[in-house]
């Protein structure tokens, strides 16, 4: 993870409160000024931030063994930790008192009008002993170092108490674990972690949010499961989905407080019935055994964890393709009552739409995953941008009601444990994330619930353990740093404005190019916009695929709209200094047409079962079923 810790928090060489930026300003609740540049976000969590969320009315049976029905819904993604304000060192920066100047210390020479005094007038004046000069300022450097210590030490109390805040349960109580992943060329490895979104209805406040009130203090039930894959680069992230309603074989699990061993089951199981049998140590056995795949972290969250974390981010905006109210006769709709377009939701909403079944397509768990992919797509382009989270209070805030709300696993329990993860998953920009759901098939021995796709949820699964980029676009040039991360997501220009150079290199080794196809595409170019495209009269080498290139980072965007306007995938899209600008360089695979050709899915991208969702996707919609609108 890159940060040192020690047993009971990190060694004491750091300085993990200076380095998160709480001094005493931020103990005492005061709103201290962020001098320059945005302060980050407290946090998780791919991404994306997990989340637990309520179900809408159903009831739940104690027994493993029995098919669990009951409803949830999502984590929320993954915020980021705070940095220090720009130009702050560590605990203990004060802002000088308002008010009038400051009084001389004693021992300062007192000055008389008109220059040096008589012989006479020095004689009478007392002197001061030197020696009580030296104490003087040997007390006010003391005074000073202890203000100092004073505000180090609130710091590193408040890191504590927020250690103190973290939840923590071992990783895995299974028997065997996935194998170890194979570092990178560069000695990288990938980090994958889980997130869990738990439907437990422990206390007051998740009772009432969660409904169901017969369950009460019951077993919990992992309702959401989210794999999140950092590659092993930074460069790019993937999110699988698992839906709730998946049946699986549960291997053996051992619960860590009480010591029952929960024997594997022989038939399938509810996936979401794994949290029972030990904890969340044993969802993420089960996901090792079904995947291959080696995990890293999990990080859970409640209902009451999805609202306060929700509050302290504020609103995320959702969209919904007509007026929607979540209702049924028998009271299992989640309430949420939305109109048509875009909306910013928060707190006790923003666990409507997370846990929303009835409304959304089809009414399944897969419609509602969906809905979820789209709020932490939405989430994490806001935590990137900093929207409204620039007051120190409002980080603190944050931080606070992020490690009351999760319970993660021992190696990560720890706020400078988080804030390195934060530093990590931060790298990727929304455009290299790629939000998927685990290919599925009904279960023929239970219509009602679904099982993994032979073949395409292996395709998924074989893709995240080789750290293949879901997004097609592995060979890219990685995303930018942090400090210039901007420049990637920069907007495009207006399409009038855009140059856009087009070369003809239809040709092959067997066959001349065709003539005019430059021409042709300048033509669908200008019919959308583009006006400044201009057909390339030189001579250029063929190439077997259609690609634009672009030569820096601040065209990128441009590039971008030139495939959006062409229907071409965004992995056509390439950084080359062979070109000067905007360049569209036509290959064999385009002789003809004003269309794209689609092209042939390869190994290694992921099964269009997956219903992949890229991260910068700002325009997506949820679809409404008619029956729930008003």
């Amino acid at each position: 993870m890159g940060s040192a810790r020690s047993e009971g928090g990190p060694e004491r060489d750091q300085d993990p409160a200076g380095a998160l930026g709480w001094d005493d300003g931020l103990y005492e609740g005061r709103d201290a000024a962020v001098e320059t540049g945005r302060a980050k976000v407290p946090g998780q969590r791919g991404a994306g931030d997990a989340g637990g969320v309520a179900g809408e009315g159903e009831t739940e049976p104690e027994d493993p063994d029995e098919q669990p029905d009951r409803d949830s819904g999502t984590p929320v993604g993954v915020p980021e930790q705070p940095g220090p304000p720009d130009g702050e060192s560590g605990p203990g920066r004060r802002r000088p008192e308002a008010g009038g100047e400051r009084d001389a210390p004693d021992g300062a020479p007192d000055e008389a009008p008109g220059g040096a005094p008589g012989e006479a007038e020095e004689a009478a004046r007392p002197r001061k002993p030197k020696r009580r000069k030296r104490r003087i300022l040997a007390w006010t450097a003391a005074g000073l170092a202890l203000t100092l210590v004073a505000a180090g030490t609130a710091g590193w109390i408040y890191y504590q108490h927020l250690n103190d805040n973290l939840d923590r349960k071992p990783l895995h109580i299974g028997r065997s674990r996935a194998p170890e992943p194979t570092p990178n060329a560069a000695g990288q490895t990938p980090l994958n972690i889980l997130l869990i979104g738990s439907d437990a209805r422990d206390s007051e406040e998740n009772q009432r949010l969660g409904g169901a009130r017969e369950t009460f203090g019951g077993p919990a039930l992992a309702d959401v499961q989210m794999l999140l894959h950092l590659s092993a680069d930074r460069s790019n992230m993937s999110v699988i989905s698992m839906p709730r309603d998946t049946l699986l074989k549960i291997p053996e699990c051992t619960d860590p407080e009480s010591g029952k061993v929960y024997p594997a089951t022989v038939g399938t199981r509810m996936t979401n019935q794994t949290l029972m049998r030990g904890g969340p140590g044993c969802t993420v056995a089960t996901w090792e055994e079904l995947t291959g795949i080696r995990i890293d972290h999990f990080m859970m969250v409640d209902f009451a964890g999805v609202v306060s974390m929700a509050d302290a981010i504020g609103g995320v905006p959702v969209c919904v393709d007509a007026n929607l109210h979540s209702r049924t006769s028998d009271g299992k709709g989640s309430g949420l009552k939305l109109k048509k377009g875009t909306t910013e939701i928060k707190g006790e909403d923003a666990l409507a739409w997370l846990r929303t079944r009835y409304g959304f397509g089809d009414g399944s768990d897969i419609a509602r995953a969906k809905a979820q992919h789209m709020y932490m797509n939405s989430l994490v382009r806001k935590l990137r941008e900093n929207t409204g989270l620039s007051s120190p209070n409002k980080l603190r805030n944050l931080a606070e009601e992020a490690t009351e709300a999760l319970t993660v696993d021992e190696e990560l329990a720890s706020v400078a444990e988080l804030y390195a993860l934060a530093e990590e998953l931060k790298k990727v920009a929304p455009n290299r994330t790629t939000m998927a759901t685990m290919p599925w098939i009904w279960s023929p021995s239970d219509r009602n619930r679904v099982e993994p796709k032979p073949d395409d949820a292996e395709q998924l699964f074989r893709l995240v353990r080789e750290d293949i980029a879901l997004d097609g676009r592995d060979g890219d040039s990685p995303s930018p740093s942090p400090s210039n991360d901007e420049t990637s997501e920069d907007p495009a220009a207006d399409p009038a404005e855009i140059a856009v150079l087009v070369r003809n290199g239809t040709g092959s080794q067997v066959a001349a190019p065709v003539s005019g196809r430059a021409s042709d595409l300048v033509k669908l170019l200008t019919e959308a916009g583009f006006t400044r495209a201009t057909a390339d009269q030189n001579q250029v080498e063929n190439r077997e695929e259609t690609a634009i290139l672009y030569p820096s980072a601040e065209l990128e965007g441009d590039a971008q709209s030139v495939a959006e306007a062409l229907g071409m995938p965004l992995g056509t899209v390439r950084k080359s200094a062979e070109v000067s600008g905007v360049t569209l360089e036509i290959g064999a695979d385009w002789t003809e047409g004003d269309t794209f050709p689609k092209p042939e899915k390869s190994d290694n991208e992921p099964p269009d079962s997956a219903e992949a969702l890229n991260g910068s996707d700002d325009t997506a919609c949820m679809e409404v079923d008619p029956a729930f609108t008003w």
